[in-house]
């Protein structure tokens, strides 16, 4: 068989496989969060929030809204440095993020059903 006609059914196949790959991931909430922040951070998104008085007082304070948090939970990094994910009950997990030009971070305490936004602060480097 020619090169040619290698490639082409190469080429061949390979479209066919994208369409029926397209074909399943069409129209379903599908996504491939491989890494440990972004499966983190899609945990905590798909759960129910809550949130602490004192975030509530800070985000009053900073005229911010709770989408400010959805934001973050978007494009945060989870700094597992300082996080606490040792614990079997609920995990403590520290986010950072860039947003509306200010540098913010969130104290997250994430159990099974819940995921409850304890502290919010502004952080200056």
């Amino acid at each position: 068989m020619k090169l040619i006609h290698r490639i082409a059914y190469y080429l061949g196949g390979f479209g066919i496989g994208l369409i029926i790959l397209f074909f399943f991931l069409s129209g379903k909430k599908t996504s491939c969060d491989y890494s440990p922040n972004a499966r983190t951070l899609k945990d905590i998104r798909n759960k129910e929030r809550a949130f602490s008085e004192e975030t509530i007082q800070f985000l009053k304070q900073e005229k911010l809204d709770t989408a400010t948090i959805s934001r973050m939970l978007i494009n945060g990094d989870v700094l597992f440095s300082e996080s606490n994910t040792d614990l079997d009950s609920c995990k403590i997990y520290k986010i950072e993020a860039d947003v509306l030009d200010k540098n913010l971070k969130i104290t997250v305490e994430n159990c099974e059903e819940k995921a409850t936004v304890q502290k919010m602060e502004a952080v200056f480097e």
